[in-house]
């Protein structure tokens, strides 16, 4: 049936809006090609369940377009985000037959997907696939490290500013604007996401984003359209040290 997300989005590799980040950045155009004969598009609405834990996964695949929480459920019912998936960022694990996690739709998102058997296939003769995929793996234990520390150690504050800096540097590395001068997005999250993921309350969060538009670290317009006039100064108050540059 056809949908109007998927619609949004270029089927084509080579107009792929995330084609220099996703696991097939270094895939030849014959690579291409096989990739293309195993692939298809899924959309899914905000507070839509992608996966379930425990689930056998029948697909792997590419963010392209929107965020989805990784999220893990305790054996009392309790709930807690683990993990956000931003558009480049791959779903699934080759080799092993189970969901890990809940996987579910922060936004309206579309995704990439490969069915899963012909990519395992593939990375096996494919020896820079493999190699690309372990090395988002190996950033996104990078990435989960960093947010151990922000949610042990930062103040709300420092984590509103960590939070707004991780998708300001992925949202500039995925439109190749890193460099000089205002960094501009829109917040996929929504400020109860937000507390949720952050372990802060909603009143916390919107005190602490007032606060830093009052101090001009951040600009906003309405609730989401963000500027960042000085992103040195935005890592200052995440705590962070600014000399590792805009691309992660």
């Amino acid at each position: 049936m056809h949908n109007p997300l998927t619609a949004e989005v270029s089927q084509s590799c080579d107009d792929c809006p995330i084609r220099h980040r996703a696991v097939c950045a270094r895939c030849e155009a014959d690579e291409l090609e096989v990739l293309d004969s195993i692939k298809y598009y899924r959309a899914y609405e905000a507070g839509q369940t992608i996966l379930w834990s425990g689930d056998r996964m029948e697909f792997v695949g590419s963010v392209v377009r929107g965020v989805a929480s990784l999220t893990q459920t305790m054996e009392d019912g309790r709930t807690q985000m683990v993990g956000l998936l931003l558009p480049s960022d791959f779903v699934g694990r080759p080799g092993r037959d189970s969901a890990a996690y809940d996987v579910v739709a922060t936004t309206d998102i579309v995704m990439c997907c490969f069915r899963k058997k012909p990519f395992e296939e593939m990375m096996a003769r494919t020896p820079h696939l493999a190699q690309r995929l372990l090395e988002m793996t190996l950033d996104e234990l990078d990435a989960a490290r960093e947010w151990m520390l922000v949610l042990g150690r930062k103040t709300a504050r420092e984590k509103i500013a960590s939070l707004l800096s991780i998708i300001a540097r992925r949202d500039a590395t995925l439109n190749l604007s890193a460099g000089a001068g205002p960094l501009e997005f829109d917040l996929p999250l929504t400020r109860e996401a937000m507390a949720d993921y952050l372990g802060l309350t909603l009143e916390t969060v919107s005190r602490q984003i007032n606060a830093l538009k009052r101090d001009g670290v951040i600009e906003l317009k309405g609730k989401r359209h963000v500027t960042v006039p000085d992103f040195d100064l935005l890592n200052e108050e995440a705590g962070d040290d600014s000399d590792g540059g805009m691309l992660s």
